[in-house]
């Protein structure tokens, strides 16, 4: 494949191979990502900052924690989804709103509790939570049309 190609989705391939093809490139960019902030938070704790380890941060230490560990999974989730969709053949309407609904939830659930944990009040999660429910309920209905979807597959 030319230089110029590389990462090129191929002309033949199909709507399934492309939504995995993205699921495949998402998941695997939030594990990079996610792993990389954990290590951030890491290096914070192990450098014992204050901004990060004082009892009065004690609710941005978990929307923090809260935060890499959702960006984690849905890294995960994301490459269960590729290979869902590549084994299954799903390339229905539904599908594609499943996807969406992985995508949305994968960014509104993190962003959530990172945004939460950057200006709390009395120990209480900032305005950035009101993302969490919303994102919650985008991956609870990609998982649910998902798992719909997987059902009435038949196998080949």
């Amino acid at each position: 494949m030319p230089k110029d190609q590389v990462g090129a989705v191929p002309r033949s391939a199909t709507p399934t191979s492309v939504v995995s093809l993205r699921h495949l490139r998402i998941g695997w960019t939030f594990i990079a990502l996610f792993g990389v902030m954990g290590l951030v938070l890491e290096t914070l704790h192990g450098f014992k900052v204050g901004a990060y380890l004082d009892v009065s941060n004690e609710t941005r230490r978990l929307m923090w924690t809260l935060a890499h560990a959702h960006g984690t999974l849905f890294g995960v989730l994301h490459l269960g989804m590729a290979f869902t969709l590549q084994s299954a053949g799903l390339a229905s309407a539904p599908a594609r709103r499943a996807s969406a609904a992985l995508l949305a939830a994968g960014v509104l659930l993190p962003a959530g509790f990172f945004l939460a944990g950057i200006q709390f009040y009395s120990g209480d999660p900032g305005l950035g939570i009101a993302l969490v429910p919303i994102g919650a309920v985008c991956a609870i209905y990609a998982a649910a049309v998902v798992a719909l979807l997987c059902r009435r597959t038949t196998p080949a």
